[in-house]
């Protein structure tokens, strides 16, 4: 056996150990969440929006579905710390010193952007939409039955995506490290960027201008800082670069 296959199959033996870490520390914190989710569930109908409707289950499962949709959910969150790490520990030997410091730091960070979109849309974004729903259905002369089922699995398909979006920066600040990316890219493509990121706005909210604007607003701010966020990068990766065609 040579040396490169031998150094294929210990990456394969390093990935199965990192993957099972993940898995074990999932069904724990899916274990824990189990004593979270009735806690989540009725702060979520303490909220205004929700205290003016009425809950009702349409189907005899749909409690339990929405408990175990809370508990997966409120596990990967909780996951996700460890997942990340585990992600940095299996390209960490690849990287130089510094690189591994700079990545390690994108944890907290990549956190800390995911929590804020959800608390975007939570507290400013979901309250707007259930209020020009419940308009909606005023105007037309339409009497609603809320369903915990819908009104959950809506609530989730509103918030978490953008968990997702606000990771924008952190994405944009690893591909330009990567060398995939560069600010003048982004810069050149930013007209194209906004049809997308409005083309996505008008995809996860409803269909009226109002909405759209609100989503419109924190993603075009957090494209303009990940151009920002890219161009300091790309200066340090031209400088190690420099660094190195020195030492030669």
């Amino acid at each position: 056996m040579s040396d490169k296959e031998m150094s294929v199959y210990e990456h394969l033996g390093e990935l199965r150990k990192r993957l099972i870490i993940v898995l074990i520390f999932f069904a724990i914190a899916l274990t824990a969440s189990f004593f979270l989710v009735e806690p989540v569930i009725r702060y979520l109908q303490q909220a205004d929006e929700a205290r003016e409707l009425t809950m009702n289950a349409f189907r005899l499962t749909d409690p339990i579905k929405i408990y175990m949709q809370f508990a997966f959910v409120i596990a990967l969150i909780m996951t996700a710390p460890v997942l990340l790490y585990q992600i940095w520990a299996f390209v960490s030997p690849g990287l130089y010193e510094k690189e591994r410091k700079v990545t390690l730091s994108y944890i907290p960070l990549s956190l800390f952007l995911f929590l804020s979109g959800i608390s975007f849309a939570y507290f400013v974004l979901f309250p707007f939409v259930v209020r020009f729903m419940q308009d909606l259905a005023t105007d037309l002369g339409i009497n609603q039955v809320i369903g915990i089922n819908e009104y959950f699995t809506f609530l989730l398909q509103l918030v978490l995506p953008f968990g997702a979006l606000f990771q924008l920066p952190v994405i944009v600040m690893f591909l330009t490290r990567l060398g995939l990316i560069t600010p003048f890219l982004l810069s050149k493509g930013r007209r194209y960027a906004y049809l997308l990121l409005l083309i996505v706005a008008a995809i996860i909210t409803p269909p009226d201008v109002i909405s759209q604007l609100i989503v419109m607003i924190p993603l075009s701010f957090l494209y303009e800082v990940s151009i920002w966020i890219s161009r300091i990068a790309y200066r340090k990766v031209l400088l190690a670069e420099q660094a190195r065609a020195d030492l030669k």
